[in-house]
C-alpha cells in the first residue's frame, strides 16, 4: 500500500472531516470506499465478512491513520501535534494561559484572531476553559472572544480590566501585601511548606489577610481547591500538612469566602473533586473538624439551603456527602436519601406512609433523585411504595437519566419495570437516560466501575432505547467493542 504523506501544516479537523465522509462511503457501499477499507484496514478479511453498516467512525479514522504509514488514530493525531510544533492546539493553548496568567492582553488578542476558530472548538485543553466564560464558567454577556482584557480579567477573578490592572501593578513590589499574599498562596497549592512557614514567620498577619480577588479568600480556603482561579485548583498531596501549618498560626478555620455566595473551607474541600484526586479529603476533614471547623454553616444558606451534604450531592461529590453525614452533617430528608441513610429516610413519614411535617413533596422528590444517581437501591424501593413517581421530571431530568448516568443497573431495572419513559430527554443538553449513560461511562476514569455501564446500556437498549447516529461515530465508543455491540442491537433514533 503506498503511504500518503502529510502536509506541511496538516490540519486535524481536516482528517476528521475526511473519515467521517470515508465512512458514509463505507456504509453507503461506495466501491471507492470500501477498497479503500479493504486496503489499509487490520481487519479487511473480516470487514468482508461483516454488515458495513457496523463500521464506525475509529474504524474510518484508522484507515486514514495507515494510509499514512501510522498504525492507530491516536499516533497520527500526536505526528501531527508534532510537525505544527507552536501552531499545534496544545501550544497555542499554552501560549494562551501564558497570556492569561501574565495580563498580556495584546498577546491574547493576538492568539485569538489568528486561532479564534480552533479555540471555540478545544476548550477543555486548559484551565483557562471557555473563552466567552468568565472565571466562574458563566457567559459574558457579548458572548464573543473580541475583548482580551475582560477575558484575562475574568479569568483572574477580578470584576474588571482596571481591577487586575491596578492588582498587577501592586504585584510588580515584592515586599508589597500583594505581593507576599500571592507568593504565599502559589506556596498552599503547591505544596511548598518551608515558604509557607518562612513567609508566615516573617509576615503573621498572612494567616488573616485575602485576597483581591472577586472570591476574597483567605490561604486556608486555598486548601480547598475550589471556587478559585482555575490554574490554583489543585491539591498537593501535603495538603494537610499545609493545613496544619495554617491553622497553627491562627487561620479561622471557619472564614467564609465569597465563592458560591459563601462558603467555609470544609465546604469547599467536601465538595471539590481535587483533594478526591489527591487521596486527602478524608484526612483534611477530619483536620478541620478536630480543630473546630461547623458542620452546620459550612456553605451559604441560600445555597442548598445551607446543607454542607446536600450541597456534595449537588456538586457530584458523594464520597464528601458521605464524610461529612457519618461526622455528624444534619440530614434532611433530600441528604438522608442521598446518602442511603435509610434509618432516616422513615423518620420522615407516619405509619400510614404520608410525608410528616417535616418534610415537603419537592424534598421526597431529591431524595428519589439522589438515591438513584448514588446507587441507594433500598431507598428507591422504599419511596417508590411511598408513591412517588419515577417518571418525573425534577430541576431538569428524570430518575432514569440519574440511575443511567450512575451506572447502577438494578435501580435502571427497578424504574423500567415501574414504567419509567426511556425516551425522555432532560431539559438542558436534550439527551435521554442512554445518552447520560454514555456520557457517564465515557467520563468514569475508574475502570473497575466502567464495566457496569455496559449492563446498563444492555438494559436501556433492550427496553427499546434508541440508538442516535452520532454516539455510533463517536471516537471512545467505537474504540469499545462490547458498547459498540451493545449499540448496535438497538434501533436507529
Amino acid at each position: 500500500m503506498p503511504v500518503r504523506e502529510l502536509p506541511a501544516r496538516p490540519n486535524l479537523d481536516q482528517y476528521r472531516k475526511q473519515a467521517k465522509e470515508l465512512l458514509k462511503g463505507i456504509r453507503s457501499g461506495d466501491r471507492e470506499a470500501l477498497d479503500r477499507v479493504r486496503v489499509a484496514h487490520p481487519r479487511s478479511k473480516m470487514l468482508d465478512r461483516i454488515d458495513m453498516t457496523t463500521v464506525t467512525l475509529a474504524d474510518a479514522q484508522l484507515v486514514i491513520a495507515r494510509e499514512h504509514g501510522i498504525d492507530s488514530w491516536k499516533k497520527f493525531a500526536e505526528r501531527i501535534d508534532a510537525i505544527l510544533g507552536d501552531g499545534s492546539p496544545k501550544a497555542v493553548w499554552r501560549r494562551v494561559e501564558e497570556a492569561v496568567l501574565a495580563g498580556n492582553a495584546p498577546a491574547l488578542d493576538a492568539l485569538i484572531r489568528e486561532h479564534g476558530s480552533m479555540l471555540r472548538r478545544t476548550s477543555n485543553m486548559s484551565w483557562v476553559g471557555d473563552l466567552r466564560g468568565d472565571g466562574l464558567g458563566n457567559r459574558r454577556p457579548d458572548d464573543g472572544l473580541d475583548d482580551a482584557r475582560a477575558i484575562i480579567a475574568a479569568k483572574q477573578h477580578f470584576e474588571s480590566w482596571d481591577r487586575f490592572a491596578a492588582f498587577a501593578e501592586a504585584l510588580r513590589d515584592r515586599e508589597s501585601p500583594v505581593a507576599r499574599f500571592e507568593t504565599a498562596v502559589d506556596a498552599v497549592v503547591g505544596g511548598d511548606a518551608d515558604t509557607l512557614e518562612r513567609a508566615l514567620q516573617q509576615h503573621p498577619d498572612l494567616v488573616r489577610a485575602r485576597s483581591l480577588r472577586i472570591h476574597h479568600a483567605t490561604l486556608l480556603l486555598y486548601v480547598g481547591s475550589n471556587g478559585v482561579e482555575g490554574y490554583r485548583q489543585r491539591t498537593p498531596k501535603n495538603a494537610v500538612r499545609i493545613a496544619e501549618i495554617l491553622l497553627d498560626a491562627g487561620a479561622d478555620v471557619d472564614a467564609v469566602g465569597d465563592m458560591y455566595r459563601g462558603t467555609t473551607t470544609l465546604g469547599l474541600v467536601a465538595t471539590s473533586i481535587h483533594p478526591v484526586r489527591a487521596g486527602v479529603q478524608e484526612a483534611l476533614i477530619d483536620l478541620l473538624l478536630a480543630r473546630g471547623a461547623s458542620l452546620d454553616h459550612a456553605v451559604a444558606p441560600d445555597y442548598t439551603r445551607g446543607r454542607v451534604v446536600n450541597a456534595c450531592l449537588a456538586n457530584a461529590r458523594s464520597e464528601g456527602a458521605e464524610l461529612v453525614a457519618r461526622r455528624g452533617a444534619p440530614l434532611d430528608l433530600e441528604a438522608a436519601g442521598g446518602v442511603g441513610r435509610l434509618d432516616i429516610v422513615k423518620t420522615f413519614f407516619d405509619r400510614d406512609g404520608r410525608l410528616t411535617s417535616q418534610a415537603t413533596p419537592d424534598d421526597m422528590k431529591s431524595a428519589f433523585k439522589w438515591a438513584c444517581a448514588y446507587g441507594h437501591v433500598d431507598v428507591v424501593r422504599f419511596l417508590i411504595e411511598r408513591g412517588i413517581d419515577v417518571g418525573e421530571r425534577h430541576r431538569g431530568e428524570t430518575p432514569l437519566h440519574l440511575a443511567s448516568a450512575g451506572g447502577h443497573v438494578e435501580i435502571v431495572i427497578l424504574l423500567l419495570t415501574r414504567g419509567a419513559p426511556i425516551e425522555a430527554e432532560d431539559e438542558v443538553w436534550k439527551s435521554t437516560p442512554l445518552g447520560w449513560a454514555l456520557f457517564g461511562w465515557t467520563n468514569d476514569a475508574d475502570a473497575a466501575t466502567r464495566d457496569r455501564y455496559h449492563a446498563v446500556v444492555d438494559r436501556l437498549v433492550a427496553a427499546g432505547a434508541s440508538v442516535r447516529p452520532e454516539w455510533l461515530d463517536d471516537d471512545t465508543i467505537g474504540g469499545d467493542e462490547r458498547m459498540r455491540a451493545a449499540l448496535g442491537r438497538g434501533r436507529s433514533g
